[in-house]
């Protein structure tokens, strides 16, 4: 497997079921959060993001160390796109409502390139993810969607509020927040990768990643690190909506 689908197997494990209500969310730590990153106003102007960077694949029992230049893009309400260029491959997975669609093709022959449709399940963790990039942990109402308080736990030292973000049985992003500032310090998913934030770009007034480490367990129980390391981050790009219409034939 290459860096770039490497790459999209980390970024896209990232829908949505009703839930009988469990304990009631901190709301205030979810402020306290949200201030962390930026003012109310800021992030409720939040339509779009732009990021582009470098994919890393730092260790990894199943796979050697490789790059790749990373474009990812997200819209609201729900669209999103990630670009992942190696020198063997390009790969391309976008969201675009109720459609969603992967292509991959060869840099050094552009003739040479497969579209593939996503499934139903694939559509829901991509509308998932893009409306977790985009919300800053508001709004799960309007997904069908919750938030449930996980209790207290120390994580990497810091005395931590665990909060799971719960958009379906199996699509579960649980963060542990420091309740003094409201930093991330973990995120987990359903599928036991951990991810966290390291350094910071401040762009439109907000308080974004320099750098996301992700540490992924392997079918064999081995583990895999990869780093995604960000050099430009623009809040409300222009973008042109058909970069994540699904492509044509003589795309």
């Amino acid at each position: 497997m290459t860096p770039a689908s490497r790459l999209l197997r980390v970024l896209l494990p990232v829908v949505c079921l009703g839930f009988a209500p469990a304990l009631h969310a901190d709301q205030a730590l979810i402020t306290k959060a949200r201030s962390f990153i930026g003012s109310e106003a800021a992030l409720d102007g939040v339509q779009a993001l732009r990021m582009v960077g470098q994919l890393e694949v730092v260790d990894g029992a199943e796979s050697a160390p490789g790059t790749a230049k990373i474009e990812i893009v997200f819209q609201k309400p729900n669209r999103q796109r990630i670009t992942a260029t190696s020198e063997a491959r390009i790969e391309v997975t976008a969201l675009d409502g109720y459609d969603a669609w992967s292509r991959v093709s060869d840099p050094r022959d552009p003739s040479q390139w497969q579209v593939t449709l996503l499934g139903p399940d694939q559509i829901k963790r991509l509308r998932a993810n893009t409306f977790e990039n985009l919300s800053f942990y508001r709004n799960l109402e309007s997904r069908g969607a919750r938030i449930e308080d996980r209790g207290n736990a120390t994580v990497d030292g810091v005395v931590c509020r665990k909060l799971a973000f719960v958009h379906a049985p199996d699509i579960i992003f649980t963060r542990s927040f420091d309740p003094a500032t409201g930093r991330l310090v973990l995120t987990e998913t359903d599928s036991g990768t951990q991810i966290r934030e390291e350094g910071e770009i401040r762009t439109g007034g907000l308080r974004f990643p320099k750098r996301i480490v992700t540490l992924n367990t392997l079918p064999d129980g081995g583990t895999r690190t990869i780093r995604v390391t960000f050099d430009e981050i623009t809040v409300n790009p222009k973008i042109d909506p058909e970069i994540f219409a699904v492509p044509t034939l003589t795309n």
